[in-house]
């Protein structure tokens, strides 16, 4: 037989013949070309469609030269990614004229236009490059960047796939562009013009890179072997040497030498920093005056627009460059250019590496290089010109080169060497055994030269070997099958695997070469010239074709309905291959083009070697293990009979290659029974069966004979149905030959010496097999092959190993073949075979019993299924870690083939890169991360038999119980659990739109969408808020107190003695006190809607009116301020409509898409509005978002906005850049701090707000630093003294608090830590500013302002403390903030004697108070007696209570003076502790100051009143009001509510305008961002609160004189996310979830444990140790917050959305608050009598209550519901029914196929229907992993759930199987003695035999074991089994047969 494929074998047939024509030729036909878009740019469109413009048409024609034959290029490759994920397609980019096209097609799908490309002058080249650019700023890991570069005359644009552009100019003109690893290669065009230069310099540089489009165009150097150190490295300059080819993997070159006619291949790399700097060093040696025009100076000529070659359409290039934009896509990315000519500009002079480099002297250009284009853009520029700009300029900085080219190889020197032996086409292939080939076509010696490739041990460097010459006279890779693909000169198709050929192509409908009737052929009419082609870079036009050309891909030409033309096909007929195919050009992957000579061209595929999975795995096994030649020579023989004309179809592939490897090793495949008639193996029934030819249609023994021996009858007689109906089997005859003789082998065979190794990989591929369920059916293959092979290698233990897997196969393969012992002399015995056959089922077994084993032999990438189910046994059963991590030879024997080196060697190294924190989880999770790690997903898990799953399985219920947030998205769909999906989902994508709002915003019902419109309001997450405030309507109060867009009510009634004008000003006058409230409500309103809206792009921020009419009763009428009865304060509305703008904008959230284009875009053409929109820049900077703005546009706001708009900018430009030291923004405000510049600098006219906002910004962008020289000028600033023209006169208070405010910030916590401020004596000269004293004199650059004294202001050489006082105490508590300084918080203290009180202000002894609070900051007790404690002495003793009723008078003391004293310092003190807690919600905190509120409030209406002052009272009690609302930040507490309701409807007296801010900043902290955000403790958070919250409140909305108003928004920098909303995965809805809290252990508590019912504010992240979702009625998750809060972070941020998923059977708290209605706490219970009644009966109506998964719903409907007419028994029903409850209550719906399974294994045990012990292997494995005492031991100390499988089912299980195997002992006992004894025993029988054998752990060694001797009693046979390890209860067994 084997002859009659050696005839076979004679050519290898070629598939899928098509025509190939490229398909952006077709698409240029109806693409607007270049030409048609140049006109119509060139002239303004009205003109082009005007009456009279067609003159101008008419003349712009007459300037353009039409060409109709114009250059084409193409080339193809492998899509990678794109619309086309998993389909192999490929990829065309075509080039002609001016425009490139990109289209992306498969076999099976139309081609389609990707991408189209139309440019300004016409295409020279057009390639594909990949970029590295960097992910992140702060990440070093770079990403490929895929591009499309288009070469031009003048530049290259690059186009990016993700839609970037870019235009780099070249500064010469360009050979050729590469495209390699790094970026681009520019071969500089020959300068064999150049003339001879005079006095002689070195040569230019020839070869250029560019890593990035807005890098500079670098010069290459090369590193030449031989020279010494200071010569080595120097410029590519030799211009004889042409680069003929580039290789990204490896990354190499070749070059040609024109004079040495010598290829030469190069590496190419990135330069190292040593060889940069010789190479600079090497240049700066040179002269320059030796040299003419500089290489940077024409580059900088090219900027201002020369072009070193002409172009026809230059001066339209020039003419509409200003039309282009310029893509931005970030603030610090790279941008392209808007044209040519500004390249330079904004891609050159705007980058780090400005100048363009000349090298100065070592290399430059000619002057005659550099010629003018006859259209210039400067027709007076001249070359002339270039050499005087650079003679005049200065010597700019050389280019400092990016790569490097070391030599690798050189052709050896010829004797014949000629001038055109220049390689055509080089390209890099592999042959089967993957040893690469680097193969150059020389086409003038039709010559194929083939250079070995190998890489050395450390995979550093590249060894070329020997060089191989094949004829050819063209030739293609293909590397889909590591092989090419050479045109012969007779030719002749030739496939070459390497340098080995393996067979002649043969194209259907073309005949053989040696035909040679090219004579009878006509020629084709239409001749076609030679096609260029990217590979041989030639240019040749190319003519029409007649016949209609169809797109590519097309149907089969024989199928063309073309019949009346000369079709190809049929020219093909009769002419042979040798006329027609011209060249092969376009390979991709196992396709090429066939180039005719008619210029049409075909596509063919070349045949891989196999499609067969399985036999693809045996001959990746056979290659490893083989010696290449060996190997070659297998896979070159079966490559060409698989391959033949004519070949097999799939079906019969697998006995195909059985024939071939048995042919191989030496057997007589024609005298083996089971080999004689293989083909029919494989196919359906042997009716569908391809029939061999017969000599006649009569029947005849032979067909019968031919039947029964097929592998049909053999799988028929195993059948389930047969064996049921007790049919006796078969047996086929055996002829006189087949039983009497044994064959012998051919020693000769190419196999036979190695059939001991074949045969040892060919089992662990079996092995391999069996760990996969979708490989099943080929194990009963292969297992067919290997007892052949067992047998004739006398191996009995692996035949009987083989009888066990399958008992009914081995009858059919009886026959042997004899090796003798001089045969087995001829045959290698691998040190790694092993006479135990190797089986993974015991391995697992034994560990998971815990005994010992050896380590399991593998294949490396063959055997990765084995490989990594054994090491996870070994972590997951063993709990060994360094299996995966660091030993895993423990446990894998790795076979490795002498000469072979391992394959894919990373992936030992994969085994070790586990995350450090894995290292101290539990195993399961060790387990199921190493997992993910490896690449094994839910899809793998499906096909791992179910015993072998069932540890990995255990370990995924075990994780999903109990998860970690902090695992990847992979890991999460590993373990099923969708919330964690979808939350690694969130958390990994980057920062984008916020999804909550739209989610919740969507599906609101508009109800009083009209009323609340424009109240600003109307944007809060309601659904959000639902949940928090489920009890009353809170928020909707909230709106109605914080609204300002709708008219107040006024309420005045007119008494009878009043007149209507004086009833008018009465209106008005109550309307102005209301006015006062309207204007202070903004500030609130911003907290309240904080972060709550995501704008429209495309739409203006509405911004809600302020209203300030009112309603007057009883007719409504309305009531306005603008009348002119009554007097309004100038400018009044100015401040309130910047607050009203700051809480528009500060709707926005951080997460919203907007840029600077959109913040232009809000600015109000109406003059009125400026100061909202001041507001709104200020809101934007404290979000982040004013980085966005162009510079341009802050420049433009600052020189023409108003004084607000200065304030809100510079403020909100501060905020963004909090601590960054930013030196842009440093410089915007040091012009409007006069104390910052220097001292003859002129004088500019700053506002004096202007000058406070920029003093608190200056100490906000240097917040934290200890920057030495600010804090220099801003402690000089705090005791400023008025100048003598008026100069800082007014408002000096709140100045010089600023520049306190930001002194503290500055140096921020720093304490006495101060670096470098030893000698400015900070606290000294604070606590002078804050008690008085001499000023000091004024040093540094500033002294010479303050020289002169005021003529206004007399203070005299003394500090004027009630200027400076405020600013020094507030200065020193930030910088010794959290210190605990007991020394500097004694200079705090408030004075103990009634002297020393009288020289302090009361408000002042509040910011001590408060200060000295803040230093001592962990002295803060929650109680009022440390409140009170802060009070002296005597205060306290002589002060008037708060509770009495009674004034107590004495002539010694001042009363007035300690009742103020006292009030204020309780204010301070209550103030320090709203600081302390804030956003903590503490009960202790909030009762303290709650207490003091209600005496506050109580003295205000007592007569106390008088002696304090109400206005101090209103003072404090706001003061105690905000302190008690920071503590109970955004938790919306109904008492706090309550008081500042009863504030709001004060507008009488003393309630000015400040305190109505204070009130409702403190409903807007009780509220803030809507319940989602709350107040953090932090340093930076402290001092912003500090700013926003000054206790000192201002009297009308105009007063700035103590604080600037703008300062009370710094808030939103202490504002943090902390609300964690619980979504239901399923649903997409929030909704509640019981959450469990561990606080970490601190000074003043243990660790605790606390209860909260989410939605939840969470306390401060650095306080907490885990947060816990808790059962039972959602899945736990825990999100462990000890190893760092960055997780959690990033969850809040994003909405604090939580995602969970409700647990079957269960209702959300919501619908079921109590648990009552729950499924499972209804009378469904296990222990319930009628549980199996109600799963039988309401089995499918009980199951979709649990579960929504219609695989189970359908089991429940057909395999547990009864019908009436079905006669099903009533036990399977029970059964299935249990199952499925089961299932779907614990949630583990995977473990079902497990529990069906083996109830059906046995149940065909029972019924003797057992044709192989696949089953009962995973029943054993999963027996032993239940029973195993190392996870018994496991589940002991955890307290987890317990095992996966209930353990109720197994028993039962257990006891079915026991009760079978004895009762067929006890009747068939004889059999297994038999067994033992070696004896001939019923065959009958085998099948229940192997059960029993496998099931009780009878290893191979048991058979004949007794020998010869008669085993009599149970003793002698427990001690024959003793040494086999056989389990004693198995042993037990057999106690019976002696009874």
């Amino acid at each position: 037989m084997s002859t009659i494929y050696e005839e076979r074998a004679t050519m290898i047939a070629a598939g899928d013949l098509q025509e190939f024509v490229p398909f952006g030729r077709h698409h240029c036909k109806n693409h607007p070309n270049a030409v048609n878009l140049q006109l119509r740019q060139l002239q303004p469109a009205s003109e082009l469609w005007s009456s009279d413009g067609a003159a101008g048409l008419v003349g712009s024609l007459q300037e353009v030269t039409l060409h109709e034959k114009q250059k084409e290029s193409w080339q193809l490759r492998k899509g990678t990614g794109g619309d086309l994920e998993g389909v192999e397609y490929d990829e065309e980019l075509y080039s002609t004229g001016n425009m490139v096209i990109w289209t992306r097609g498969s076999r099976g799908q139309t081609s389609y236009v990707y991408k189209a490309f139309t440019v300004d002058s016409p295409v020279l080249q057009a390639l594909w490059c990949n970029f590295s650019v960097l992910q992140n700023k702060d990440d070093e890991q770079e990403v490929e960047e895929e591009t499309v570069c288009i070469v031009q005359s003048a530049c290259v644009e690059v186009h990016t796939v993700n839609g970037k552009d870019f235009i780099s100019p070249l500064p010469f003109q360009v050979e050729n562009v590469w495209s390699t690893k790094f970026g681009m290669l520019f071969e500089r065009s020959n300068p064999a013009t150049e003339v001879p230069q005079s006095p002689p310099r070195e040569p230019l540089p020839t070869v250029f890179s560019m890593l990035h489009p807005l890098d500079e165009i670098a010069p290459v150097v090369c590193r030449s072997p031989g020279l010494s150190d200071a010569s080595r490295i120097q410029y590519v300059s030799d211009s004889t040497l042409r680069i003929v080819f580039t290789s990204c993997e490896p990354s190499i070159i070749m070059t040609y030498d024109t004079v040495q006619y010598l290829h030469t291949i190069w590496t190419l790399r990135k330069v190292r920093s040593e060889e940069k700097s010789a190479v600079l060093k090497y240049s700066e040696q040179m002269t320059p005056q030796y040299f003419g025009t500089s290489f940077g100076s024409h580059i900088r000529n090219i900027s201002k627009g020369d072009s070193p070659a002409s172009s026809p359409f230059q001066n339209y290039s020039s003419l509409h460059s200003q039309n282009r934009t310029v893509s931005s896509p970030g603030l610090h990315s790279r941008s392209h250019s808007p044209s040519i000519s500004n390249m330079a500009v904004l891609s050159r002079s705007h980058s780090p590496t400005i100048g363009m480099p000349s090298f100065s002297g070592v290399q430059r250009f000619n002057m005659s290089y550099h010629t003018p284009s006859p259209k210039r853009l400067n027709a007076s520029h001249s070359p002339n010109s270039t050499l005087n700009d650079s003679f005049l300029g200065p010597e700019t900085e050389p280019i400092v080169p990016q790569l490097c080219i070391d030599h690798l190889w050189t052709e050896t020197v010829t004797s014949h060497r000629e001038k055109t032996s220049q390689a055509t086409k080089v390209f890099i292939t592999t042959d089967f055994c993957e040893q690469k080939y680097l193969c150059f076509l020389v086409e003038s010696h039709h010559q194929l030269r083939c250079v070995k490739l190998i890489e050395s041990n450390d995979l550093s460097q590249l060894i070329f070997v020997s060089v191989t010459t094949i004829s050819a006279k063209d030739a293609a890779p293909v590397e889909s099958i590591d092989a090419m693909l050479v045109l012969e000169m007779n030719g002749s198709l030739v496939l070459y695997t390497g340098v080995t050929r393996v067979g002649k192509v043969f194209i259907p409908g073309f005949p053989a070469p040696s035909l040679n009737m090219s004579n009878l052929m006509p020629r084709p009419s239409t001749p076609i010239k030679g096609i260029s082609t990217p590979t041989r870079m030639i240019s040749k036009q190319m003519g029409h074709l007649e016949e209609v050309v169809m797109p590519s891909p097309v149907t089969e030409l024989r199928s063309s309905s073309r019949l009346n033309e000369t079709s190809l096909i049929e020219e093909c007929t009769f002419q042979p291959v040798g006329t027609y195919i011209h060249s092969l050009r376009d390979s991709v992957h196992n396709r090429v083009t066939l180039e005719m000579t008619t210029g049409a061209m075909l596509r063919i595929s070349i045949p891989d070697i196999a499609s067969s999975e399985l036999v693809k795995k045996c001959l990746l096994a056979i290659k490893y293990i083989l010696p290449k030649d060996v190997a070659m020579k297998i896979l070159i023989k079966w490559y060409n009979i698989y391959n033949a004309p004519g070949g097999p179809s799939s079906q019969s592939e697998w006995n195909l290659f059985v024939t071939c490897l048995m042919t191989l090793m030496g057997y007589n495949t024609d005298k083996l029974s089971w080999t004689r008639n293989i083909d029919f193996e494989g196919s359906l029934s042997p009716v569908i069966a391809a029939k061999k030819a017969r000599p006649s249609d009569m029947g005849s023994d032979e067909d019968w004979q031919y039947l029964i021996t097929s592998d049909y009858h053999q799988q028929l007689g195993m059948h389930t149905m047969i064996c049921s109906l007790y049919l006796d089997s078969i047996e086929a005859f055996q002829s006189k030959e087949d039983l009497s003789s044994q064959f012998k082998f051919d020693i000769s065979a190419p196999l036979f010496s190695h059939i001991p190794a074949v045969f040892y990989v060919l089992h662990l591929v079996y092995e391999e097999l069996k760990l996969d369920n979708l490989m099943r059916d080929n194990t009963r293959s292969l297992v067919v092959l290997l007892i052949q092979l067992a047998r004739d290698l006398q191996l009995h233990e692996y035949i009987d190993f083989y009888w066990r897997d399958y008992p009914s196969l081995t009858k059919a393969c009886s026959q042997t073949c004899i090796i003798g012992e001089a045969q087995t002399s001829h045959m290698n015995q691998p040190v790694y075979f092993s006479v135990e056959p190797p089986s993974v089922f015991q391995w697992l077994c034994c560990c998971l019993k815990g005994e010992s084993f050896l380590p399991f032999p593998y294949l490396p990438v063959i055997c990765e299924r084995t490989k990594l189910i054994i090491l996870s046994f070994a972590l997951y059963i063993l709990g060994d870690y360094s299996a995966v991590s660091s030993e895993p030879s423990k446990y894998l024997l790795k076979i490795s083939a002498g000469q072979r080196k391992p394959l894919k060697e990373h992936d030992d190294k994969r085994l070790s890169a586990l995350r450090p924190s894995v290292l101290n989880s539990s195993l399961a999770e060790k387990l199921v991360t190493w997992l993910t790690q490896s690449g094994f997903t839910l899809r793998d898990l499906e096909s791992v038999p179910i015993g072998v799953a069932l540890p990995i399985r255990d370990a995924i219920y075990h994780c999903r119980t109990q998860p970690s947030s902090g695992w990847s998205e992979d890991v999460c769909m590993l373990i099923g659990r969708q919330d964690l999906i979808k939350q690694a989902h969130e958390v990994t994508i980057a920062k984008g739109k916020s999804t909550v709002g739209q989610m919740i915003g969507s599906d609101l019902p508009p109800a009083n969408e009209t009323e609340d419109e424009d109240d600003g309001m109307n944007d809060m997450n309601q659904e959000v808020i639902s949940l928090i405030w489920c009890k009353d309507l809170r928020v909707q109060e909230v709106r109605r107190l914080l609204q300002s867009s709708h008219p107040v009510r006024v309420n005045v009634v007119q008494l009878p003695e009043v007149s209507d004008h004086e009833y008018i000003e009465e209106k008005e006058n109550k309307l102005l006190q209301l006015c006062q409230r309207t204007m202070a409500l903004p500030v609130g309103r911003g907290m309240f809607t904080l972060f709550s809206y995501h704008p429209v792009p495309t739409e203006p921020l509405p911004i809600p009116k302020l209203n300030l009419t009112g309603r007057a009763s009883p007719r409504n009428t309305t009531v306005d301020l603008n009348s002119g009865n009554i007097d309004i304060p100038p400018n009044m509305a100015n401040w309130s409509s910047f607050h009203n703008g700051v809480a528009a904008g500060l709707k926005i959230a951080p997460a919203s898409q907007i840029d600077s284009a959109w913040i232009a875009y809000n600015k109000p053409k109406n003059a009125e509005l400026a100061n909202e929109y001041a507001g709104f820049l200020m809101a934007l900077g404290l979000s982040e978002h004013l980085t966005k703005l162009a510079t341009l546009n802050i420049h433009d706001y600052l020189t023409k906005g108003n004084e607000m708009t200065s304030i809100g900018l510079l403020l909100g430009v501060s905020a963004a850049k909090l601590g960054t030291m930013d030196m842009s923004i440093t410089r915007l405000l040091s012009i409007h701090i006069p104390a910052l510049l220097p001292p003859t600098s002129t004088e500019l006219d700053v506002p004096h707000n202007v000058q406070v906002a920029s003093v608190v910004g200056l100490g906000l962008v240097y917040q934290g630093t200890g920057h030495r020289h600010n804090a220099e000028v801003l402690l000089a600033e705090i005791g400023r003294p008025p100048g003598p023209e008026m100069e800082y006169c007014t408002d000096r208070e709140s100045y010089s608090l600023a520049a306190g405010l930001a002194l503290g910030m500055v140096c921020l916590g720093h304490g006495s830590n101060l670096i470098g401020m030893s000698d400015l004596n900070v606290p000294e000269q604070l606590y002078q500013y804050m008690v008085g004293g001499h000023r000091r004199s004024q040093t540094g650059i500033n002294r010479e302002k303050h020289k002169s004294p005021s003529y206004q202001i007399k203070e005299g050489d003394t500090i004027n403390t009630d200027v400076t006082c405020p600013g020094a105490t507030l200065a020193l508590a930030l910088i010794y903030l959290k210190t605990n300084n007991r020394s500097i918080a004694e200079w705090l203290r408030a004075p103990d004697t009634l002297f020393l009180l009288d020289f302090i202000k009361p408000e002042f002894l509040l910011l001590r108070t408060f200060a000295r609070c803040l230093i001592m900051w962990d002295e803060i007790v929650p109680d009022s007696e440390w409140v009170n404690s802060n009070v002296p002495q005597i205060i306290r003793e002589n002060s008037v209570s708060f509770h009495t009723e009674e004034i107590r008078t004495s002539e010694d003391l001042n009363m007035e003076t300690l009742a103020q004293a006292h009030v204020y310092i309780i204010a301070g003190a209550c103030m320090a502790l709203g600081f302390r807690f804030a956003g903590s919600a503490n009960e202790k905190a909030f009762s303290c100051l709650h207490k003091f509120v209600k005496e506050f409030m109580h003295c205000l209406t007592s007569s106390t009143a008088t002696i304090t002052g109400h206005y101090n009272l209103q003072t404090c009690l706001s003061v105690i009001l905000l302190s008690l609302s920071m503590v109970m930040a955004g938790t919306g507490d109904l008492t706090v509510l309550q008081f500042c309701r009863f504030l709001h409807k004060k507008t009488g007296g003393e309630m000015n305008y400040g305190f109505h801010m204070a009130h409702h900043m403190s409903l807007g902290l009780l509220f803030l961002g809507g319940g989602r955000y709350t107040l953090s403790t932090s340093n930076s958070a402290i001092a912003a609160l500090l700013c926003a919250l000054y206790p000192h409140f201002p009297a009308h909305s105009t007063d700035n004189r103590y604080h600037l108003q703008a300062l009370r928004h710094l808030y939103v920098l202490a504002a943090e996310p902390r609300l964690l909303v619980p979504v239901d995965v399923d649903t997409n809805t929030p909704c509640y979830a019981l959450l469990e809290i561990t606080y970490k252990e601190t000074q003043w508590y243990k660790e605790t444990t606390v209860e909260r019912m989410a939605p939840t504010l969470l306390p401060e992240l650095h306080l907490l140790k885990q947060v816990r979702v808790k059962g039972p009625r959602y899945w736990e998750l825990t999100i462990d917050v000890s190893n760092g809060t960055s997780h959690l972070q990033v969850i809040l941020s994003k909405d604090g959305i939580l995602y969970v998923k409700l647990r079957a059977g269960q209702l959300s708290y919501k619908d079921d608050p109590r648990g009552w209605q729950s499924l499972l706490a209804q009378t469904i219970s296990h222990r319930n009598p009628e549980v199996r009644s109600f799963k039988v009966k309401k089995m499918p109506e009980a199951i979709s209550a649990f579960t929504s998964d219609p695989a189970l719903l359908l089991f429940a409907e057909y395999f547990c519901k009864s019908t009436k007419n079905a006669e099903y028994k009533h036990e399977p029903l029970v059964l299935f029914s249990s199952i499925l409850y089961e299932c779907v209550t614990q949630e583990t719906p995977e473990i079902l196929p497990t529990y069906i399974a083996i109830d059906q294994a046995v149940r065909r045990l029972e019924k003797n229907e057992i044709s192989e012990t696949f089953d009962f292997w995973q029943i054993k494995l999963v027996f032993e992993f239940c029973n195993s005492k190392i996870l018994e031991n496991r589940l002991r100390q955890t307290t987890g759930k317990g095992l996966l499988i209930n353990s109720e089912f197994l028993p039962v299980i257990k006891c079915a199987i026991d009760n079978t195997l004895d009762q067929w002992l006890s009747d068939f006992g004889h059999v297994l003695m038999s067994y033992l004894n070696g004896e001939p025993y019923d065959e009958t029988q085998t099948n229940m035999l192997s059960c029993f054998l496998v099931y009780h752990s009878f290893n191979t060694h048991g058979r004949n074991i007794f020998g010869n001797q008669d085993v009599k009693s149970f003793s002698e046979l427990l001690s024959k089994f003793s040494p086999l390890g056989v389990p004693v209860q198995a042993l037990l067994r057999l106690a019976t047969l002696f009874v």
